[in-house]
């Protein structure tokens, strides 16, 4: 018996349907509070909202026609255009790719700014599309030939990453009906997911488990995150077909150790594996199941304690090198085994963006303030610095060594960083703000406006955040409303004043909590949040005299041009740190007589900079 059939039988078990007179899916199993929608969100002029401009602006330099051509010559479609280069260019196995990732970045400015030049950008990609997937007749879409698949299913190698391409495509066309409301693009969808059910079909459960076994180093079979796209179609079509369908994209051999909270994370390559567990996180809110949300846990827990930097991040090089990537980047080490790490291709950023999914994931379930401890890190000190302030290029790799510099990517090359990125930066308004039936939760301190439709209240934030510690709320209201703001205090802060219309609450504040502010709020109400910051230390798992330098939220850099060796210990370090009078967001620390100079990492741009220093007293 075929395992498609196998799991359809399960599609049909789990959803009690018992009838193909299906309707919407359940998507929220489990979810304590929701995040607010794109549209309900806006930036405001801020330092991090010219960051979305630099991207925005990249996204409109790219000409769509060069997009859409590797899809028209691979439908045999007429196409006049210049192919693009670096990994969409014709002969390269990943092409297409990028498209996926234009399309979710286009469907997120575009339903936060509505009729525009993304909206106009978006519906001609989707209607271009449209006739490549119509010229094939069989619902397949892709800037690949057919052949990729096939070569796929019968050697397992020998191709780059068909699925991982599809999933991006997928997922671009599902997010610009999700957000945008454009049917034509779900239509699509439907036929490609339709189109990979039939491939699936042909296919006996031994092979389906060849294709989703990851274990070696850079696998050419990597999938991308096909399951959670489907779970998420799923979620909206309620058709047991696409809920059996994820499901191949499940690996026992990956989910089961997770579930049994056993780390086998060494030496696998992360991003590969990452979108697994976000899969897994999307199959549990649709479909209720236990062991998926447990699996998705564990894998938190274990990345969190044994495998990511001082940034919330991870990846780098592989315990058994077996190619010349494995030997710098890309992949997780031994458990708690970071120090000797620190090549200069750490972090890769498509892992740092995917991270953040799954924080985000499990916020939600839980509204646990470790995971908003966890995405406000990785906000500012992962996610942020990735990106060139000055030219909005983004980079592969994070380096945190010392010295150390960014290595930005062109313009053309099209990596999968790239597009990570680029998607990433269109969605910086997400993360923000979450919502229960009674509560709005403040996870991120971001200059923004949130629109709370549903209760008719305007809530503006502003502030100099992170590197100034106030920031102000005003609630704009036709009629007095109760709700209850809860403000997230993060772990790092060593105290925090709240106010509210100048006066000062007489309300314990503890790190690591939200503080929740429950009151009939009038037009007008200003709250103000003053932080208390510090300096800390924080070490590396396994060598407590590897160390990384915090203000506050922000992860400082060294201005160096040599590897960073201090002096005594941690309390004479703490002590030798001081802020530059006059020069906000500059730091100074004298230590052994010599004079180091420091700056927030998302601050760093062409400078050669180190982020860990070590502790040499000989």
């Amino acid at each position: 018996m075929k395992k498609h059939f196998l799991c359809l039988l399960v599609g049909f078990a789990v959803c009690q349907l018992g009838s193909l007179g299906y309707g919407k899916a359940e998507s929220s199993f489990g979810v304590k509070c929701h995040p607010f929608s794109g549209k309900e969100v806006e930036l405001t002029a801020s330092w991090v909202r010219l960051r979305e401009s630099l991207d925005s602006a990249f996204l409109q330099s790219i000409e769509p026609d060069r997009l859409l051509h590797n899809f028209r010559v691979t439908a045999g479609l007429p196409s006049l255009a210049k192919p693009l280069e670096g990994w969409e260019s014709p002969k390269v196995g990943l092409r297409g790719h990028f498209a996926g990732h234009y399309l979710s970045a286009l469907s997120a400015l575009a339903e936060r700014y509505g009729d525009g030049w993304a909206s106009r950008r978006l519906e001609y990609m989707v209607d271009e599309l449209y006739k490549c997937q119509q010229a094939h007749g069989n619902g397949y879409l892709s800037a690949f030939p057919e052949k990729d698949l096939e070569i796929l299913e019968t050697r397992f190698t020998g191709v780059w990453a068909p699925y991982y391409t599809l999933h991006k495509i997928m997922q671009g066309l599902l997010d610009a009906y999700v957000r945008t409301g454009n049917r034509k693009a779900y239509g699509m969808v439907e036929a490609l997911a339709d189109y990979v059910d039939g491939r699936m079909s042909e296919l006996e459960p031994e092979r389906i488990a060849r294709m989703m076994y990851t274990v070696q180093a850079n696998p050419q079979n990597e999938a991308g995150a096909m399951n959670e796209v489907l779970y998420e179609l799923y979620g909206i079509s309620g058709n047991p077909r696409h809920l059996a369908l994820a499901a191949c994209f499940d690996p026992d051999w990956f989910l089961e150790p997770l579930v049994r909270h056993e780390d086998i994370l060494s030496g696998l390559h992360a991003n590969t594996h990452l979108v697994l567990v976000n899969g897994f996180a999307r199959r549990y809110e649709v479909t209720g199941e236990e062991k998926y949300r447990e699996a998705a846990m564990n894998f938190w827990e274990m990345l969190m304690s044994a495998h990511v930097y001082v940034n919330g991040t991870s990846s780098g090089p592989r315990p058994v090198a077996t190619t010349r990537t494995s030997m710098t980047s890309e992949h997780w080490g031994e458990p708690g085994h970071l120090c000797n790490t620190l090549t200069r291709e750490i972090a890769e950023s498509c892992v740092t963006h995917n991270t953040q999914k799954l924080n985000a994931f499990l916020f939600g379930w839980t509204g646990s303030p470790c995971y908003a401890d966890a995405y406000m890190n990785t906000f500012y000190n992962g996610v942020l610095p990735v990106q060139s302030a000055s030219t909005g290029a983004f980079v592969y790799h994070l380096p945190l060594g010392s010295p150390r510099n960014k290595k930005y990517l062109k313009e053309n090359d099209f990596y999968c960083c790239s597009g990570s990125s680029t998607e990433a930066f269109a969605k910086l308004n997400s993360g923000i703000y979450y919502h229960d039936d009674s509560a709005v939760y403040v996870n991120l301190y971001v200059p923004s406006v949130l629109h709370w439709a549903d209760r008719k209240v305007r809530l503006e934030q502003t502030g100099g955040f992170p590197v100034q510690p106030a920031v102000d709320f005003t609630v704009s209201v036709r009629r007095p409303v109760d709700f209850v703001l809860k403000l997230f205090i993060p772990a790092w802060a060593e105290g925090a004043v709240v106010s509210v219309n100048g006066e000062k609450l007489d309300m314990p504040v503890q790190p690591s909590s939200f503080l929740p502010l429950s009151r009939r709020w009038t037009d007008g109400d200003r709250v103000r949040v003053d932080f208390r910051y510090a300096f800390r230390l924080q070490s590396m798992p396994d060598k407590e005299n590897m160390l990384a330098v915090f203000y506050g939220p922000m992860l400082l850099a060294f201005e160096a041009r040599e590897e960073v060796i201090l002096k005594g210990n941690r309390e004479e370090i703490l002590r030798g740190l001081s802020l530059v009078d006059g020069e906000a967001g500059r730091f100074v620390l004298r230590n052994g007589g010599r004079e180091f100079r420091l700056r927030p990492l998302f601050d760093v741009d062409q400078e050669s900079y180190g982020v860990y220093a070590t502790i040499r007293n000989y």
